[in-house]
């Protein structure tokens, strides 16, 4: 019974290993998926807005939808604060002693892990369309035209980051599985 761990973790209370850490396959997705928000956030509040001289408020590039350039900003924002509470939950998890707050842990990161790559799918085909739809008259010097495509490619990215953590998530409550019939069955008083 000594090799086994609850929900992917040791017992609780022991010392943090920054290395052991690092090297874990959902540790460096998840940090993938706060690199990729940032980049997403990056390019459409840096260049996601063209001014034109004749215009007073700055336009959306992608097809002067506004709604494109808040869903970016929003969505890139919301996910780099989401990647980064999940990853500070990563990190303090060896300490939740209990297995049913550690269920917890590991349903919410399954749920809110497909949420974001249903989120980002969603995200991709919008901001995808719109910058198909976009008029050449619009923004004849091409501006942002490179931050228009890195955060399209980079909302895909994503899709498969968050969907890898789901899967990820997913292996980890089943390995448990195991785990638990074996306490019941073993850690049961004979009657």
């Amino acid at each position: 019974m000594d090799g086994f761990q609850a929900y992917g973790a040791g017992k609780a209370g022991g010392a943090f290993d920054p290395a052991t850490f690092i090297r874990q396959p959902q540790t460096v997705v998840r940090i993938l998926c706060w690199l990729f928000s940032i980049v997403i956030l990056g390019c459409v509040a840096n260049e996601g807005y063209v001014n034109r001289p004749e215009e007073v408020e700055p336009y959306c590039i992608f097809n002067r939808n506004q709604n494109a350039c808040n869903y970016g900003i929003t969505m890139g924002t919301l996910g780099f604060l989401c990647s980064a509470a999940f990853l500070a939950l990563d990190v303090y998890f060896p300490q939740i002693s209990g297995v049913k707050d550690r269920k917890k842990a590991v349903m919410a990161d399954i749920v809110v892990s497909a949420l974001w790559a249903f989120i980002w799918f969603v995200g991709f085909c919008f901001l995808a369309n719109q910058w198909q739809v976009s008029k050449k008259e619009d923004n004849p010097l091409n501006e942002g035209a490179d931050a228009a495509r890195a955060t399209i490619v980079f909302s895909f990215f994503s899709i498969f980051t968050w969907g890898g953590l789901t899967l990820l998530s997913l292996e980890r409550l089943k390995r448990v599985s195991f785990e638990e019939e074996y306490n019941k069955l073993f850690s049961s008083p004979l009657a």
